[in-house]
């Protein structure tokens, strides 16, 4: 019998500290980005301290990459 719901491993947790946000349209930009290398993301943006919080199991650098070449850099 499956369960009702599916536990998905790997999942994690990230902390991304984002340059450059400033408005609305920069968390919508971000959240896309982090999108297009994992659709099933979790994304949250804060604007007033640059961080961006993900949930994803793909790897770090995959999604710093995407927000990088969205325009927004990503301190190490």
């Amino acid at each position: 019998m499956l369960s009702s719901f599916t536990i998905q491993e790997n999942i994690m947790n990230q902390t991304f500290n984002v340059q450059g946000m400033t408005c609305g349209h920069c968390e919508k930009a971000v959240t896309q980005a982090v999108k297009s290398v994992d659709p099933a993301a979790v994304v949250k943006v804060d604007l007033a301290t640059g961080k961006v919080e993900v949930q994803s199991a793909q790897a770090r650098e995959a999604i710093a990459k995407a927000i990088a070449e969205e325009g927004y850099p990503v301190a190490a």
